[in-house]
């Protein structure tokens, strides 16, 4: 596995971890998303990388879903307020990187 993702993955959920809480305090069930979709992503990718075939790619297919799906949970966050756009730019990098990555294992074997 490229452990250099699956670490930023993991990086990821430590700054998301503490998102998590600030946003609990307004919105619990959009939290509780944020938190699922988010550990998704590192359960996912570790799978993905050690399926074969299309087990593979579904997991790691998922694991971009739930990347996506992290950023848009920041996206509503930040629109009702619960967090600045300007503190989740390096956040939303990772990300970022995490997607293109994703998007590379599946489609290196095709």
């Amino acid at each position: 596995m490229d452990l250099h993702i699956y670490n930023l993955t993991i990086e990821i959920a430590v700054t998301v971890g503490g998102l998590v809480r600030r946003i609990t305090q307004h919105d619990p069930d959009l939290a509780k998303q944020l938190r699922r979709a988010c550990a998704s992503v590192s359960l996912n990718l570790n799978e993905g990388i050690h399926s074969q075939g299309g087990n593979r790619s579904a997991r790691l297919y998922t694991a971009m879903g739930s990347a996506r799906e992290v950023l848009a949970c920041l996206d509503v966050a930040t629109a009702f307020g619960y967090l600045e756009r300007s503190e989740l730019v390096r956040l939303r990098d990772q990300l970022d990187r995490v997607v293109a990555t994703l998007y590379k294992l599946i489609h290196r074997r095709r």
